[in-house]
């Protein structure tokens, strides 16, 4: 069975709060609306208050949940004080419901309320502003769709939510990279390019420059080796990384009920950072990766580019608290959480530890999906190349810089395989909208590999090759999910023949 059929009889639970473990269904819930509302609130991170944005579901916790074979139908209420659009990430709605600012579909006025109707597929997924750079100021929650499998586990249901924070503006943050002041790329993200309608965040490829190096965690680090390439890490040097809006001076402890049975969701929702997820004195089984269930993959530490999502099955001992820990790659900074068995002391956890070593695909290539794509011949193939550099700041796809770019053409039926090329010194997390797709070969060693959303290519030269049905027509993004890649080119898009510009 094609992954891409579960749409049709499988449905949908999404997220309640990221601040506390999710009780599971055991009805099918009811086809009322439910808001979403996009806001803001004030978040203090270590000790001192910020104000980021919100998406509140109507339980008064982020994300929304959904029951058993209901339909995402959501009315998203902006009341951010800005505009703003939301992407519904890894789920596979129509194209004009995919909260992506086509010209077909802008953002949505402070105010005003777009309504969404389409059939969830099951997993772990998450929902992030796709307008200009909001999700840096947290405007994400978790998207988890429930299906009959999770619920006849009969485990306690945690979700860990991973985000990067700074108290500089995503503008400042961006100016620091390209090496120019906040004013330009506030006046880029904010304007549209006349062709396309998209929100401009390219074409500064003059700009030369990077930001500081010096006294940055792992900024670029030597791959060990003859002959490996050097490895850039960490664009940005944050202020801080959170784990449910919290870091480990104040963590969240979560009491797990007697079983000890847990299936511990892991959501990667940060802008510019990838971690290794370190389970400590614990043992977990990987069952699923963005939403798709795996052959379980037992471990105790997992890799989780940005973007990404692991379902993680974990058994506790009767008694102990254990921290289930985010090892920022190339770093000693770290977060986390904290499980705990009834009557447990609670231990303290430094936000530094050992340097973790850079992300990589030792995860990717034990995987294999437990509905993997049907076998058949491929009816397109295309090598895309992924550009750029950390001096200028700059980033593309296939040499071209979003949005000027010319479209990956595609026909509805058609089996289609890209092979991502990475000719750069930095990891990509590559995300396709409205499509999951199968990893089918790693550095060109072919793979019955994972059914995902996002897939991290390695620095150059290194190879990804992912196959897909077209099955979804529309005009769909495809993309470096580091947001500041993002937004200096590393865009494209996808589009079905028929489907007019």
């Amino acid at each position: 069975m094609s992954p891409l059929s579960r749409r049709t009889f499988l449905a949908a639970t999404v997220a309640t709060g990221i601040l506390s473990t999710l009780p599971v269904s055991r009805s099918v819930a009811s086809e009322a609306k439910k808001r979403l509302v996009a806001g803001t609130r004030t978040l203090e991170v270590n000790g001192r208050a910020a104000r980021v944005y919100s998406l509140i579901g109507p339980d008064g916790r982020p994300g929304i949940r959904l029951g058993v074979r209901e339909r995402f139908r959501v009315d998203l209420a902006n009341q951010s004080g800005k505009q703003t659009l939301v992407h519904w990430h890894g789920q596979l709605p129509p194209w004009t419901q995919d909260g992506f600012p086509w010209p077909e579909t802008p953002p949505l006025a402070d105010g005003a309320v777009q309504s969404y109707d389409y059939t969830p597929i099951p997993g772990t997924y998450w929902m992030h502003s796709h307008y200009g750079m909001q999700e840096q100021v947290l405007m994400t929650a978790p998207l988890i769709v429930e299906d009959e499998i999770a619920l006849r586990e009969d485990r306690q249901e945690i979700v860990l939510m991973l985000h990067d924070f700074t108290f500089r503006s995503p503008e400042e943050v961006l100016a620091s990279l390209i090496n120019t002041n906040a004013g330009r790329p506030r006046e880029l993200a904010q304007r549209t390019d006349d062709s396309s309608g998209h929100a401009v965040i390219a074409q500064h490829s003059a700009m030369a420059g990077m930001m500081n190096m010096m006294g940055r965690d792992a900024t670029a680090m030597q791959m060990t080796g003859a002959g490996a390439p050097r490895m850039d890490l960490n664009d940005v040097d944050f202020d801080a990384f959170l784990a449910n809006d919290r870091t480990l001076t104040d963590p969240e402890v979560v009491h797990v009920g007697h079983s000890g049975r847990v299936r511990l969701r892991i959501i990667n929702g940060a802008s510019s950072s990838q971690f290794w997820i370190d389970l400590g004195a614990l043992t977990g089984n990987v069952v699923a990766v963005d939403g798709h269930a795996v052959r379980p993959v037992a471990g105790q530490h997992f890799p989780i580019a940005m973007a990404q999502r692991l379902d993680v099955l974990i058994d506790l001992p009767r008694t102990g608290a254990f921290p289930v820990l985010a090892r920022l790659e190339g770093s000693r900074r770290r977060t986390g959480i904290i499980l705990a068995r009834p009557g447990s002391r609670i231990p303290r956890v430094a936000d530094q530890g050992p340097i973790a070593s850079p992300i990589d695909l030792s995860l990717e290539t034990r995987l294999a999906a437990a509905e993997p794509l049907r076998t058949r011949p491929a009816d397109l193939v295309r090598s895309i190349s992924l550009d750029g550099s950390m001096k200028p700041y700059s980033w593309s796809m296939d040499g071209e810089m979003w949005p000027h770019i010319t479209p990956l053409m595609v026909k509805q039926g058609q089996r289609v395989e890209f092979e991502l090329v990475n000719r750069t010194m930095m990891s990509h997390p590559i995300h396709l909208h409205g499509h999951s797709f199968q990893v089918v070969a790693v550095d060109g060693r072919p793979i019955q590999g994972a059914v995902r959303d996002t897939v991290l290519v390695m620095p150059g030269p290194a190879r990804v090759r992912i196959a897909f049905d077209a099955d979804n027509p529309g005009r769909w993004a495809f993309h470096c999910h580091n947001l500041y890649h993002m937004q200096t080119g590393m865009m494209t898009e996808v589009r079905y023949d028929g489907i007019a510009a």
